[in-house]
């Protein structure tokens, strides 16, 4: 009877999380339209539950968003020092396209109830 609690208790675990990190793929794409302020959120969620998901197969969503995240915040600062130059135009561009590119995959894999493969990070 203790294995059934313990059991659900983990299954019922697992859920919440899964749909913590839809919500953090959920903040990175309204970046778009609120300006990153919500890509900050979803980071900052990640780093406050990532000790929840260790040994999960939602780890590896949750290192998959943070990369996201740092990796897009050095495209858009790199984007900005460049802009001037010409260049930074077709850097925030690209770091956008990689961005969505990021969300669709890892949103979809998670509706799909598996990690994120490491051949993809």
């Amino acid at each position: 009877m203790n294995e059934i609690a313990t059991e659900q208790e983990q299954t019922e675990k697992l859920s919440a999380l899964k749909k913590l990190a839809a919500t953090v793929y959920l903040c990175q794409a309204l970046t778009f339209m609120l300006a990153g302020l919500p890509l900050l959120v979803g980071v900052a969620l990640n780093f406050f539950k990532r000790n929840d998901v260790q040994g999960t197969w939602l780890e590896s969503h949750f290192n998959w968003q943070i990369k996201t995240v740092w990796i897009t915040l050095a495209g858009f600062a790199l984007s900005g020092l460049t802009f001037g130059m010409g260049i930074g135009f077709f850097i925030l561009i690209a770091t956008i396209i990689w961005l969505v590119y990021r969300i669709a995959i890892g949103w979809y894999a998670l509706n799909d109830d598996k990690p994120i493969d490491n051949q993809m990070n």
